[in-house]
């Protein structure tokens, strides 16, 4: 078992968080608020409304569990990529370089695993971030006084299974979401390496790892937009029945395009966080294997 790429990924999650935070607040609420017309307006009326401490609302437990999360998606995608190498290389008798499809399956799979740790903390982040909106500047007092309050107030009013809304959602955006993500990072090292260069050069990992990153939020956005909604539905009336009226009723009321909310934010945040995230990983997994 590769432990070096669990505490390479747990720093580069972290990073990223950090890195990515005010950009991810402002496309949460354009995705789940239609009174945001636009990056801008919802940037403009967050900076006016709720001063800079806007933009990191619920920041402290994602930071916390994303370095969590992260590490068991990096962790289960090097391991599974180690796996799959060695079951073709015994049933070939050779030693061959992991397959594209090597790279999509462990990334896929790293994925869906992290799902389970990321779940309950991704459904506090969103509903920190929107609660101002939802109550109105003029509350008296905020619903969720912090990110513990919140994960405890959901845990009690909706149950425990009330953490994992939106929990399917989050599982059909990360799987194929970081698959890609994986397969177009090694793509991008591969094309721009000389050839038996085991390590790439720091400004490949840079472009490759904001590229990825990009094409990944490309594959995940649908799925991101329906997760927030679901998310955020146990805040007030409830709108939604379920995944599938979700869906039906976001694209019935907003046409298909709703799917793609926050997708030229999604991308332009990916790029700067993914960069972050895969520079600090290689970081860490160069200093802890050295020899790699």
């Amino acid at each position: 078992m590769h432990l070096a790429d669990f505490v390479a990924g747990s720093v580069g999650g972290a990073f990223g968080v950090a890195v990515g935070y005010p950009l991810d607040t402002v496309k949460v609420r354009i995705q789940t608020q239609r009174r945001f017309t636009g990056v801008w307006q919802c940037i403009h009326t967050t900076w006016k409304t709720e001063g800079v401490n806007g933009f990191y609302r619920g920041m402290s437990m994602p930071v916390t569990t994303v370095s969590i999360s992260s590490s068991v998606v990096f962790g289960v995608y090097r391991n599974v990529l180690q796996c799959l190498h060695q079951l073709r290389s015994t049933s070939t008798g050779l030693d061959f370089l992991p397959a594209k499809v090597d790279f999509f399956l462990s990334g896929l799979s790293g994925g869906v695993a992290q799902v389970s740790v990321m779940a309950p903390a991704d459904i506090v982040k969103v509903r920190m971030q929107c609660q101002m909106v939802h109550q109105g500047l003029d509350a008296q007092q905020p619903k969720y006084r912090g990110p513990m309050h919140c994960l405890l107030t959901i845990a009690r009013e909706e149950g425990f299974l009330g953490l994992y809304k939106g929990a399917g959602a989050l599982a059909l955006r990360d799987g194929p979401s970081f698959a890609t993500y994986f397969t177009i990072y090694h793509v991008i090292c591969e094309q721009l390496s000389p050839p038996g260069k085991t390590q790439p050069e720091w400004n490949v990992v840079l472009l490759a790892g904001g590229l990825s990153g990009m094409c990944g939020w490309c594959i995940g956005t649908p799925m991101d937009v329906i997760k927030s909604r679901l998310q955020v539905d146990g805040m007030g009336k409830r709108r939604y029945t379920g995944f599938f009226h979700c869906i039906a009723q976001s694209i019935r009321t907003e046409g298909p395009g709703v799917l793609f909310k926050g997708l030229g934010l999604n991308c332009i945040r990916a790029f700067p966080v993914n960069m972050s995230v895969f520079a600090m990983y290689e970081v860490v997994v160069r200093l802890l294997r050295p020899k790699t």
